[in-house]
């Protein structure tokens, strides 16, 4: 009885000022306010009086909770406030961004078009050719004997493109294949060429006994298809196509070879070769021209990279296709929020996602755009975390939107797929390749960490 009354006598008691007004706790998720971006949420606050007032006497715990102003306990409407300042600020500045990347190509690609066939004396562009400074300053972090480049450094310089004559050996860091420390890459060349020509001498006589002659045999029938063809029937590349396959079919048996893993060798064998060919052309160079040794080393070399690339997506190979089946239902869901009248149009003729964007996600495009096209395609998939799984969902839906005119004129079912499967790329070049990236990384930056946003 005497602690109830102790109590009681506590709550009673008289109290000359109230706890202090809250105080904001900003954090990553609540940025300071900015009184020139919120001057007019600022000023919708009303003010409090700066002067003490002296509380009410109250006499029970309900009275004294609603009188005092707890700093743990945020109200309702400040919340809002800080939640409205949030999203304004961040929302302004990725849009501004993004629009701004888009908005820049655009005018490149205007001036281009504007300035007609070239004639015996070209006009100098009013306009200077796009990231110089990038290029050189790649060029020099990359090919400098003495100092390495950081990563998040390289892949920033790589997003927009990589120039050719460093782009071999960007790939190979970019991929993981070799160690920023310069002083380590050759060894570490050596000892993984030496590696994949050991599997080579293990592994390669297998591939005519039973228990992997039907893998061996579905590789050799696959490589005549893919293209280009005036560099993939060359009988050495053929060959050498056959080994990188088998090889790292035979050790990877949770998916084995899957038809679509032979066109992703393709990009990794061109940018290696360009090194030691003087074709411009390198998917149309003679490669009976390049010594043995060279050849060697290129292989080796595909073999690796091609390896660390489809570690990121060994689930689009694995029984059922788990990973491609996973990125077409995504790719639907995010289509019919950014273009809704063209997801429409496709439900109306009953086209499916599956029977156009299985190919995408199982080749990487490599089907859908040239081969030059592809590969400035990969500087940015390799400078993008998580690029060839994740970034490639948001580069597929722009790939689609981009002919939204097209879809929309066709009004047959049988049409509709043959252009889906047949799209006009052909004369593609990097001006159409950055328009692409820029598109879709301003829907990656709307959707990447929202993804609740392309859910109906």
């Amino acid at each position: 009885m005497a602690s109830d009354g102790a109590r009681k006598q506590f709550w009673k008691r008289s109290n000359s000022k109230v706890p202090g007004s809250i105080q904001h706790v900003y954090g990553a998720q609540h940025p300071p306010f900015d009184p020139l971006l919120h001057g007019t949420l600022l000023k919708a606050t009303p003010k409090v009086p700066t002067t003490p007032v002296k509380a009410k006497r109250v006499s029970t715990f309900q009275e004294f909770e609603s009188n005092t102003s707890d700093a743990w306990d945020a109200s309702e409407d400040d919340d809002e406030l800080l939640a409205m300042a949030a999203e304004s600020l961040n929302s302004e500045v990725v849009m501004e961004t993004a629009h701004r990347v888009l908005r820049d190509h655009s005018q490149r690609q205007e001036q281009h078009k504007l300035q007609g066939p070239p004639g015996p004396e070209p006009q100098p562009s009013a306009e200077p050719p796009p990231g110089p400074g990038s290029d050189l300053r790649l060029v020099k972090s990359v090919s400098e004997s003495h100092t390495a480049c950081p990563a998040e450094e390289l892949r920033r310089l790589s997003w927009s493109g990589i120039p050719k004559p460093v782009r071999p050996i960007t790939w190979k860091l970019l991929s993981g294949y070799l160690p920023a420390n310069v002083d380590r890459r050759p060894a570490t060349l050596q000892r993984k060429q030496k590696e994949y020509f050991t599997f080579v001498e293990r592994y390669y006589n297998s591939r005519n006994d039973e228990v992997h002659q039907d893998t061996y045999r579905q590789i050799h029938i696959d490589i005549p298809r893919m293209s280009p063809e005036a560099l993939t029937l060359q009988p050495r590349v053929t060959e050498i196509f056959e080994r990188i396959l088998f090889i790292w079919a035979i050790r990877h048996p949770a998916s084995g070879y899957v038809q679509g893993i032979n066109d992703l060798v393709t990009p990794f064998f061109v940018v290696f070769l360009c090194e030691h060919t003087e074709e411009e052309d390198v998917d149309i160079a003679d490669v009976s021209r390049v010594p043995t040794d060279v050849l060697c080393n290129v292989e080796a070399d595909t073999y690796w990279c091609m390896s660390k690339l489809l570690d990121g997506i060994q689930d689009n190979y694995t029984f059922a296709q788990p990973g491609i089946q996973m990125k077409v239902k995504m790719l639907e869901e995010l289509v019919s929020r950014i273009d809704e009248q063209v997801h429409r149009h496709l439900e109306q003729h009953e086209v499916r996602y599956l029977q156009f964007a299985f190919r995408w996600m199982n080749n990487l495009l490599t089907r859908e755009v040239p081969l030059r096209c592809t590969v400035r395609l990969w500087d940015t998939y390799q400078s993008e975390p998580e690029g060839f799984s994740h970034f490639h969902l948001y580069v597929c839906a722009a790939f689609l939107v981009r002919w939204r005119k097209e879809i929309l004129e066709e009004r047959d079912f049988q049409e509709l797929l043959l252009l889906l499967q047949n799209l006009p790329t052909a004369q593609w070049g990097d001006e159409d390749v950055s328009l692409l990236l820029a598109e879709a990384y301003r829907l990656k930056f709307t959707f990447a960490d929202a993804p609740n946003h392309y859910k109906r």
